[in-house]
């Protein structure tokens, strides 16, 4: 099977905490959610209605317990939605949230989850949770965060995993088992993003907590999943010895703890069964496989990729064990490996979306590097992996060290990452963004007092990091650190270059991470392998432009509040009461000051900032959205045809012009910025919103596709006319299209608009949805309403 999607698999290993706090934390975030809500709303006036939050949990595991959630869950929510909005009980309406999030993912159901994942958290922001530590927003960032990753929409789950992380530091306990869920979680992403040496920490991590909290753990169901995700992780490793022992620890805690009649027994079994295939046992494998199937058809039964994904596998193992002429009885299903469950627990785990196959253990193929003979100019511009990625093995192999080795006492309150402007920050850098400013870069963020102590020397002691590296076929990049000079650890200074590999042809496929690592960990063998693939070439380092200089540069020291000041204007994000400040600040700007990756936070405090500006106050959010719903009427709507009537091609450009930005700007409002993040600037607005309409998650995905074919038409309607004193007669069928696409995104916009209830008109002048739209938000401050 292709080795990364091998833990796809087994995506939801931990239905009673390790993995997903949805389930088992619901009660916990309604509980948090009630004294927030309780605090906001001591003087409303109570609904007549009423909903019983701990009522709808029991209902739901009665449900699961009686296998009926495939036909009855759905409905089940759905009705628990409207009765909780009904009753107006927002605490019990984001407890129902978190429980569809958890059912709609293990059902596959990606693009309905959108919705939710919304819903949740503008709810949440609603209540006042994105600004506090409360455990129902840390339980609500980790159950949207697994939606996502479930979906597949990597950076937006590991964003909101991290944002998690620095609340979890502060509300919950050290051995808190949702610690443990998120610590699994984001090990399933790194799996999935391959970066298996990252899952492999997580991992480790969660056992650990899982164990320290265990009153048993000989016995515990929870840190019986925790071995088995560890030993698939090892094995996409090639760590053999290690996958055994954890995936037979797995089992023997279920036959230890008589817990052979969990639902979640399958997911042991079979993650053995994978390893004997590894290992060549494929009588093993085939009879781990077959256990684990039973178990799978009673609990969830065959309509689902998790029967399907092991009866591949289960096929696999057989034909393998056919050719080595091993014969495996059909009898004996249960064996010694108990017999088929006849109850389970209320499913909180998802099935695998990605298919997996039995041959994930073979050796990955070497692929030569090609040196090539590209001219001078275009051999700086060749780096095969993103800058991102080069920031992170940057940090990790040179500025960690460094750190741990000169500043031990600061290493656990130091934030690295790549934040900010350029290219790279967004994700969106390419082969022509490395001629300038491009170079293996990060930046270190301190508190006011501690760079008072260190940020001057820290700043040199970055400066003189080796900058020269290499990238294998595989995308790894390795840096090499010179001999240091004494004994005292102090690293010299760079190099005079950085390493580059020209051949664009063998970089690896875009959206694959690149290892951290400098050196393979799976034996001699495979280390031979990453140096036959790894071809250093020494090449100048792009100039840096004045832009990038100076106040304006963009890597090494900051403090934390003249780092957001620099790209903001403010230290940290505007009050939320103060929406005047927050329309000063434009899209763009938030953009910059939220992008890119946070590598490490240890006290949360830069996170915590960064999140303040993420957080724009709903009120700001809708009167934004009213104000563009006025630019597409009057620019696109009204002045565009108008213009064009009257043969004023200039005038039709620039009501295009002003069209397509108020459009791209309302697709992300639409789909909340705390979500999708803000629309960068021009240079980057199309790039993110293909990014973001590709999402399975995107609302309005069509608009940014019009929007490129209203420009690819504008040259013709506006100039290719004979109205336009050039004899040609392109231009009325290209007004005629263009005026179409503007009438049907005005149809989209509204029905969106209904969607989100912002609206009951079915008007599509949208200059005449903007009183509904206002009339959504709740404060009294005169600049959010523009009617």
């Amino acid at each position: 099977m292709d080795e990364e999607a091998l833990l796809k698999q087994f995506a939801a290993q931990f239905a009673h905490g390790p993995d997903d706090a949805d389930d088992t934390d619901a009660a916990a975030a309604a509980q948090g959610a009630d004294s927030t809500a309780n605090q906001a709303t001591d003087d409303a006036d109570q609904s007549p209605a009423t909903f019983d939050t701990q009522q709808f949990l029991n209902g739901l595991d009665a449900i699961f317990d009686r296998h009926a959630a495939a036909t009855e869950a759905g409905p089940y929510l759905e009705q628990a939605m409207v009765d909780a909005e009904n009753a107006g009980d927002e605490a019990g309406l984001l407890t129902v949230l978190n429980e569809t999030m958890g059912f709609y993912r293990s059902q596959g159901r990606h693009k309905e989850n959108q919705w939710i994942v919304q819903r949740a958290l503008e709810l949440a922001a609603r209540m006042g949770l994105t600004t506090g530590t409360s455990e129902a927003w840390a339980t609500t960032l980790i159950n949207c965060a697994t939606a996502m990753r479930a979906a597949q929409q990597y950076d937006q789950a590991e964003d909101l995993y991290h944002q998690a992380q620095s609340v979890c530091r502060h509300s919950l306990a050290p051995t808190d088992r949702r610690l443990a869920a998120l610590h699994n979680n984001l090990s399933m992403l790194y799996s999935e993003t391959n970066r298996p040496d990252k899952a492999e920490l997580e991992l480790r991590e969660a056992l650990r907590i899982i164990e320290a909290s265990s009153v048993n753990p000989d016995a515990d169901i929870d840190v019986a999943s925790s071995h088995t995700n560890l030993a698939l992780t090892l094995l996409t490793e090639h760590k053999l010895e290690g996958a055994h022992w954890h995936a037979a620890k797995a089992l023997e805690i279920y036959r230890t703890g008589h817990l052979e009649h969990s639902a979640h027994y399958a997911s042991a079994l079979a993650g053995f069964a994978q390893v004997c295939f590894a290992e060549r046992r494929h009588a093993d494998a085939v009879t781990g496989y077959r256990h684990a199937l039973a178990v799978i058809e009673e609990c969830y039964g065959k309509d689902t990729d998790y029967w399907r994904i092991t009866a591949d596998n289960l096929r696999q193992a057989e034909e393998e064990a056919a050719k080595a002429g091993v014969t495996v009885d059909n009898a004996g299903v249960a064996g010694d490996a108990g017999t088929p469950p006849q109850s389970g627990s209320r499913l909180s785990n998802s099935p695998a979306q990605g298919k997996t196959g039995a041959n994930a253990a073979s050796s990955p193929s070497t692929v030569s590097v090609s040196t090539g003979s590209a001219g001078a100019a275009e051999a700086v511009s060749a780096c095969p992996v993103s800058g991102l990625k080069l920031a992170r093995a940057f940090w990790t192999q040179m500025g960690k060290p460094m750190i741990a080795a000169k500043y031990p006492q600061y290493a656990g309150r130091i934030a690295a990452g790549l934040v900010g402007h350029g290219s790279e920050c967004y994700g969106f850098d390419d082969a022509y963004s490395q001629d300038h400013d491009f170079g293996p870069r990060f930046c270190l963020w301190l508190t006011d007092e501690d760079y008072a102590a260190i940020g001057e020397q820290l700043e040199v002691d970055y400066e003189a990091l080796p900058r020269k590296f290499s990238v294998d076929a595989q995308g790894r990049v390795t840096f090499e650190a010179h001999a240091r000079s004494d004994a005292s650890g102090a690293f010299p200074s760079a190099g005079a270059g950085s390493t580059v590999i020209p051949d664009a042809a063998n970089a690896p496929t875009p959206g694959t991470a690149t290892h951290d690592t400098a050196t393979a960990e799976s034996g001699a063998a495979s280390s031979d392998v990453a140096e036959a693939m790894t071809t250093p070439i020494d090449a100048p380092l792009s100039p840096v432009t004045p832009r990038a200089q100076g106040a304006n540069r963009r890597d090494g020291v900051f403090r934390i509040g003249d780092f957001f000041e620099s790209i903001t204007g403010y230290h940290t994000a505007p009050a939320q009461t103060a929406p005047h400040e927050w329309l000063m600040l434009q899209e763009s700007t938030l953009a910059a000051a939220t992008n890119g990756e946070v590598f490490a936070d240890p006290t949360g405090l830069f996170s915590k900032t960064r999140q303040g500006f993420k957080n724009m106050p709903d009120d700001v959010r809708l009167a934004l959205i009213s104000k563009r719903l006025g630019m597409i009427a009057q620019a696109g709507q009204y002045n565009l045809p108008r213009s064009l009537k009257r043969g004023d091609g200039a005038a039709a450009w620039l009501s295009i012009h002003e069209f397509v930005q108020a459009t791209a700007s309302l697709v992300f409002l639409v789909n909340v910025p705390m979500v999708v993040g803000y629309m960068p600037y021009y240079k980057w607005q199309f790039a993110a919103l293909r990014k973001l309409s590709g999402s399975m998650f995107a609302l309005l995905p069509n608009v940014g596709e019009q929007l490129e074919t209203v420009m690819r038409l504008s040259s013709a309607a506006c100039y290719g006319g004979a109205g336009f004193g050039e004899g040609g007669k392109g231009a009325a069928p290209a007004i005629e299209k263009i005026n179409d696409i503007v009438e049907q995104i005005a149809v989209d916009i509204v029905k969106e608009l209904k969607r989100e209830h912002l609206t009951t008109s079915g008007e599509t002048f949208l200059e005449w949805q903007r009183p509904y739209v206002e009339d959504h938000i709740a404060s009294d401050d005169p600049v959010l309403k523009s009617l």
